[in-house]
């Protein structure tokens, strides 16, 4: 406990003294100077067509791909154990999962890690596997404890400096990509408006709309410059709630219009500022829809954050294994909703025992016509593309 203090300590006076250093300026690594010639600029737009000729393999990669290996890439799985083995190989290559979840079951040193993740992509005999983890700094961590760690996002969001929140960002990525992660499911952008809300707490950047927005796009920022994808959560926003959705189903009584001038509004920031992937939460937005949690709502993702918020990238569920949706219906009926509803990859951190059930009940529905092959096509599209622009793909 002294020496996670200690850590604690250290990184927090690092970012102090970059908050000092920078004063209020932002930059990151890749911004491109004013100076830009025009020259330089119509090169800059003639990349276009080659990134509208790079979509083209993805497609011939689709069009060659089994229905089980469609179906695969939009599963994220949890698994026991935290060595290379028998149930892990049986998820990547039988169930042909996309991505793995790490959990503190899966970790016991920064060795012992990166043996596990180069572990995990050797054996993957097909397309590279998303290699996941929950990593938002302060008290929700699941790196090892001989890696130094980060302070929580409601620290960041006290200095309130979006440098700091940037350099925090970056350094995050830069740990995660040499222990073998490439997705960290942070930062969140749920606001910390209900101090009866524990399980949000100081997992936020803060009350206020503008620094939850501001700390969270620059963390966001500088993870994604560092080369592993962000992903922003809990959409449509968590941070009212007082039930636990690890336990129970919350309910938010607002009306859209206060949603949108709230609650949506960090997750609008992050959109515009080119997120590419969301979070959708399990809980019950009761005068939007108030018979389904809004990661099986087809009006929250389909026509809320698809059509009136424009979000063309992916969708991840929280986990599907969690007593929000546990109390209400089975993991399995719960997926094909999700689906139904827009989501493009399903998390399944603490069900993997049901992953054979849910696939079979997705293949089912395809066979009766109730979910198109069009929809599966098209998330694997997102999840594919998304792969390839963090250098997944070869």
């Amino acid at each position: 406990m002294e020496r996670l203090i200690f850590m604690l300590k250290k990184r927090f006076l690092l970012l102090f003294l970059v908050f000092l250093l920078t004063g209020c300026g932002y930059k990151k690594d890749n911004e491109i100077n004013n100076s830009i010639t025009n020259d330089e600029k119509e090169n800059i737009n003639g990349t276009d067509e080659i990134m509208r000729e790079e979509k083209e393999p993805i497609d011939d990669k689709i069009n060659s791909m089994t229905l089980d290996e469609k179906i695969g890439q939009m599963i994220i799985t949890g698994f026991n154990g935290s060595e290379y083995n028998d149930d892990m190989d049986r998820l990547i290559n039988e169930y042909k999962v996309g991505g793995v979840i790490l959990f503190a079951r899966n970790i016991e040193d920064s060795n012992q890690m990166i043996d596990l993740t180069r572990a995990l992509q050797e054996n993957n005999n097909n397309l590279p596997l998303f290699i996941s983890i929950d990593e938002e700094g302060g008290r929700v961590s699941r790196l090892p404890d001989d890696v130094e760690k980060f302070p929580s996002a409601f620290t960041i969001g006290l200095i309130n400096n979006q440098q700091t929140a940037y350099e925090n960002g970056k350094e995050i990525g830069y740990t995660l990509k040499r222990l073998g992660i490439n997705l960290d499911y942070a930062p969140v952008l749920d606001i910390y408006s209900n101090e009866n809300n524990t399980v949000i707490g100081d997992r936020a950047f803060s009350k206020e709309e503008s620094i939850v927005s501001t700390m969270g796009i620059a963390t966001m920022e500088g993870i994604e410059d560092a080369d592993i994808i962000p992903v922003v959560k809990h959409f449509p926003g968590h941070g009212d709630t007082e039930v636990d959705s690890h336990y129970g189903l919350p309910i938010v009584y607002k009306t859209l219009e206060e949603l949108r001038n709230f609650e949506f509004i960090p997750f609008v920031k992050a959109i515009e500022s080119g997120c590419d992937v969301i979070m959708v939460s399990h809980i019950i937005l009761n005068e939007v829809d108030s018979s389904n949690p809004a990661s099986l709502s087809k009006i929250v993702i389909s026509d809320l954050l698809r059509k009136d918020l424009e979000f063309d990238k992916v969708v991840i569920t929280d986990d599907m294994s969690m007593g929000a949706i546990t109390s209400i219906m089975s993991i399995e009926e719960a997926c094909i909703k999700s689906i139904e509803a827009g989501c493009d990859i399903l998390l399944l951190g603490n069900a993997y025992e049901e992953i054979e059930q849910v696939i079979n009940s997705i293949k089912l529905k395809l066979y009766n016509g109730e979910i198109s092959e069009e929809q599966i096509n098209k998330s694997v599209k997102r999840i594919l593309e998304l792969k390839k622009k963090y250098n997944m793909m070869e």
